[in-house]
């Protein structure tokens, strides 16, 4: 069969290896001139099964509220706009913030995310792909007693779904992480998650993309896709700037960008972009620096070590498709990691943003699209796209295939939304 993904992000590159994997003639199509060049470039760095968690809570409406009395630092902004898109997506977001849709919605999450660290291991051990990776877990730093209180919700459905855990006294904290010794005061504690690990996403990316090509995948780079055509309940091809190309199926892999390609079909994808920022600098002093990844919760933001640097990545900003670098986001990625570590030059570091494809309920949106019978979504992974990147690549192929995924997958699909 021949396969046609447009998007050369973690998501698509992921997918066109597993279907090649499979024996498929597969074509990846992507605007840039290389993979891995826009949300998949400069992320958090972290691939946390154990902290996947939807953004749309019992608790959100109020904490937003609060937020919004701070905007400097807060870890949401919303820039003033009339945007229908945003409105329609913040809606259903708020149909979300209830305990019953937590909880499905958590555990639809760490049902994926724990299928892609396992396979993500598998690949690992095929290839002997390295990317800065460790597997040494991560911690959720708490600076208040009420975020330990809060904490107990989601231990509750770690226990549940057998994902190892352990709520930390700060001594304990500083055993696993004894950078943020001197930070020792501004902590109650933290919850360790030992499966989970980091790495960097863009060179996982772009090592595992040569990897495809030797087993015959077809990168078409520079590229814009503008339309796909379709005849009835089929597609027919994807129109591009560079012409016309015909597949047996195609996948969405575009991100934030798919249900701007979807629209004219009327096919309607509740994803919109949620802007996010990292700092990547240089690591200067070991003993003041992460040995693994933390989050900090009271910031929104992960801090994580990437070889011989250190990633600052995270915050919420609701403003369209603007790629604007804010000087306030900077401040606020600065903050954390001057109150918590240290030992990277902050004067040296790269910032950087990418838009983050979010759907209202945190669940990625992967299989068919019911309307046309060669088309298929792989997107909508939020902030968590390398987290559930080689677990989306490898169900979306046994989809196309026809073969009974490892995991269940119905309640995955755009369906759920009708």
């Amino acid at each position: 069969m021949q396969v046609i993904i447009l998007g050369a992000g973690v998501i698509g590159v992921t997918s066109a290896w597993y279907l090649a994997s499979l024996g498929h003639e597969v074509t990846v199509i992507d605007r840039q001139p290389a993979p891995a060049l826009e949300t998949s470039f400069a992320n958090a760095g972290q691939v946390s099964p154990g902290y996947s968690t939807p953004w749309a809570s019992p608790g959100l409406p109020l904490q937003a509220a609060k937020w919004m009395l701070h905007p400097k630092t807060s870890p949401l902004v919303i820039r003033k706009r009339f945007d229908l898109a945003m409105l329609r997506w913040m809606e259903q977001l708020l149909k979300n913030c209830n305990a019953h849709a937590y909880d499905i919605n958590k555990s639809r999450m760490l049902r994926i995310a724990e299928y892609s660290r396992d396979c993500l291991d598998a690949l690992r051990t095929e290839t002997g792909i390295t990317y800065d990776d460790r597997q040494r877990g991560l911690i959720q730093l708490f600076r208040t007693n009420k975020q330990i209180d809060t904490a107990q919700h989601d231990m509750r459905l770690l226990a549940e779904a057998n994902i190892p855990h352990q709520l930390l006294a700060v001594d304990q904290v500083l055993e696993h992480e004894p950078g943020l010794a001197h930070a020792k005061h501004l902590l109650t504690g933290g919850l360790y998650l030992p499966g989970d690990e980091s790495g960097d996403a863009h060179i996982f990316t772009q090592r595992l993309a040569r990897m495809a090509e030797a087993k015959g995948v077809k990168f078409v780079y520079d590229t814009t896709i503008l339309r796909l055509d379709a005849a009835a309940d089929e597609i027919m091809s994807v129109r591009t700037s560079a012409g016309h190309f015909r597949g047996d199926a195609y996948i969405v892999a575009m991100g934030s960008y798919s249900p701007l390609l979807l629209r004219p079909l009327r096919v309607h994808l509740p994803v919109y972009p949620v802007k996010g920022y990292s700092l990547t600098l240089p690591l200067t002093d070991e003993t003041h620096a992460p040995t693994s990844t933390v989050n900090d919760t009271s910031y929104k933001l992960a801090i994580t070590r990437l070889g011989n640097r250190i990633r600052v990545g995270g915050t919420a900003e609701l403003t369209g498709y603007s790629q604007k670098l804010s000087p306030d986001r900077r401040e606020t990625l600065e903050l954390s990691f001057s109150e918590l570590f240290g030992g990277g030059d902050l004067t040296a570091a790269t910032y950087w943003t990418g838009l983050r494809p979010c759907t209202p309920d945190g669940t990625p949106v992967i299989g068919p699209v019911p309307a046309f019978k060669n088309l298929w979504l792989n997107t909508g992974h939020g902030t968590l796209g390398w987290t559930m990147a080689c677990g989306s690549g490898r169900l979306i192929a046994d989809l196309v295939h026809d073969k009974k995924p490892d995991i269940p997958a119905l309640d995955l699909s755009i369906s759920r939304y009708n």
